[in-house]
């Protein structure tokens, strides 16, 4: 993007950011001369009701006004207070796409275009929009199985030149990204760059329903026998890139806290179900609904939890997760040494730091906790504790567990809709004690010393092309003593045909690295 039309955008965005009420709002202690000035007038721009409305209200208008390009930025942000601030993140988590749809015709024609189909030939019936959003929307529609029986589905469709819109917008984030990194270097260390590239990967895979479609069959498949829990179910047949067409949910949305009552449905279960079910998710199989706010949750007539909106959902390596469990272990233990341990042994804290030194931070954070009754202790409060004492030490900043954090603060909030005095704990127990045995008990060093017997088979597999290169080494070690190393004609020829002598060292390497870890898990199981 050139500068001119850069500026011009980000003049745009500041106009409207100002005439919302959003900058008006911001504090202004320690601004220097220049910025009190600007502050004054954008004081001045602002509508004179948005000084009645909350910051939040204001960010929510404004991103709005900019166009979903700019709410999928502030719904970004949210995941990641250690950029804009707790505060501004609390608020941005209020965020709320609000849209008008588009047209039906419209929505027909992006379906057409992509299952290359009439709309006929695709549903029995096709009707109005039941809902919108910045991305995409929903409507209800009706289609005949393969067995003649007739169903009603929900088709989520893109919205016409999303993509278009959304490109020309990244380039005025990177735009801004870039100034800041140039004019503001003690912004350097946020990485604004590659925040926008992070966004831009995120917004791509959420554009793409066949991916959402890929997320609900995966989900489907690790929560099959999970109680309490299921996903609609994926219509692939009617789904492409911009469309994706599943079962028709029949329930309560769970923000309606009322009418669930009203149902009969019994609360305090609720509440445990959903936090049990995100835990599971997470420290069992790795990969979490990531926007489990009480929109996207219903609660069916069978008392089952039903989720929708995959768009965003997040990923846990088994490294990860174990380090989760021994994290959680440690607090229920009051082992705040192996807390602080765990941290140094996965990477996340600089050696350069004190073990002792950090787990007395950690301790800080722990003792409180086992003051209180359990209904007053907050999981997800605990782990925004953990991050922020660990930034004193360096912590790299882990957008999956951050992601994680925020939803853990979500699902704990719809939970304690549904039961005030809501036990996080009494609930997570079981969750927390089946992962901790997965991860840290016999069967986990079992699992560990399997691997590393299938890494030492691996590299014996190697060995006898290995022992060809050591052979041709030893015979034409003494002439590399005596001569040096030369490279003819004749040399490269041989280094072209016996190329494997290049790579012995790494083969040795391999060994002792495969011999170690062989050691070491024997000592598991043994020792």
């Amino acid at each position: 993007m050139n500068p001119i039309s850069g500026t011009l955008a980000l003049v745009r965005v500041a106009y409207v950011l100002a005439r919302e009420g959003v900058i008006a709002a911001l504090p202004v202690e320690g601004l220097p001369p220049a910025f009190l000035l600007a502050h004054r007038i954008c004081r001045l721009i602002a509508r004179p009701s948005s000084g009645e409305r909350a910051r939040s209200e204001r960010l929510s208008r404004a991103l709005n006004r900019l166009g979903p390009s700019y709410v999928k930025l502030g719904q970004f942000l949210a995941t990641r207070p250690d950029i804009v601030g707790a505060e501004i993140a609390r608020e941005l988590e209020q965020l709320q796409d609000k849209v008008p749809p588009f047209s039906r015709d419209e929505a027909i024609d992006e379906i057409e275009f992509s299952l290359g189909r009439r709309i006929d030939d695709l549903f029995l019936e096709f009707g109005d929009v039941v809902g919108a959003a910045s991305i995409a929307q929903v409507h209800r529609a009706r289609v005949r199985l393969a067995d003649g029986r007739e169903r009603d589905v929900a088709v989520k469709v893109i919205r016409p030149g999303v993509r278009t819109r959304f490109w020309h917008d990244l380039r005025v984030f990177y735009f801004a990204a870039q100034r800041v990194e140039r004019f503001l270097p003690g912004a350097r260390r946020l990485r604004p760059v590659a925040i926008v590239d992070t966004l831009a990967q995120s917004t791509r895979i959420e554009m793409d329903l066949r991916l959402e479609a890929a997320a609900y069959s995966e989900m489907a498949v690790n929560t099959a026998d999970d109680p309490g829990f299921r996903l609609p179910t994926v219509d692939w047949e009617r789904t492409g890139r911009d469309v994706v067409t599943m079962d028709w949910v029949e329930g309560i949305k769970l923000n309606n806290v009322a009418a669930v009552a009203a149902a009969g449905h019994d609360l305090k279960a609720l509440a445990v179900t959903i936090v049990q079910t995100f835990l599971r998710h997470s420290m069992r199989d790795g990969f979490f609904h990531a926007d489990m706010h009480p929109g996207n949750l219903f609660v069916a007539p069978d008392g089952a939890v039903v989720a929708v909106d995959l768009g965003i959902v997040g990923r846990l390596a088994f490294k990860e997760r174990r380090f989760l469990a021994e994290i959680l272990y440690g607090f229920i233990k009051r082992d705040y040494l192996r807390v602080a341990e765990v941290h140094f042994e996965a990477g996340y804290v600089p050696r350069k730091h004190d073990v002792a030194s950090f787990a007395q931070a950690i301790r800080a954070i722990g003792e409180p906790i086992h003051g209180q009754s359990a209904e007053t202790i907050s999981m997800a409060h605990l782990l925004t504790l953990l991050f922020e004492v660990t930034e004193l030490f360096d912590m790299e900043t882990r957008p999956e567990l951050i992601l994680l954090q925020k939803t853990m603060v979500v699902v704990e909030g719809v939970s304690r809709s549904f039961d005030p005095q809501f036990n996080m704990w009494e609930a997570a127990e079981p969750v927390v004690a089946d992962a901790i045995s997965r991860q840290l008990g016999p069967s986990a060093k079992l699992q560990d010393a399997r691997d590393g017997v299938k890494a030492l088979m691996r590299i014996l597999d190697t060995l006898p092309e290995a022992s060809v290169g050591l052979e041709i080494l030893s015979r034409s070690l003494p002439s590399l003593i005596e001569n040096g190393f030369r490279i003819d004609d004749a040399a490269l020829e041989r280094l072209a045909t016996e190329r494997r002598t290049s790579i012995i060292s790494g083969r040795i390497a391999q060994w002792i690295i495969a011999l170690s870890l062989l050691s070491l898990a024997l000592s598991q199981i043994f020792g």
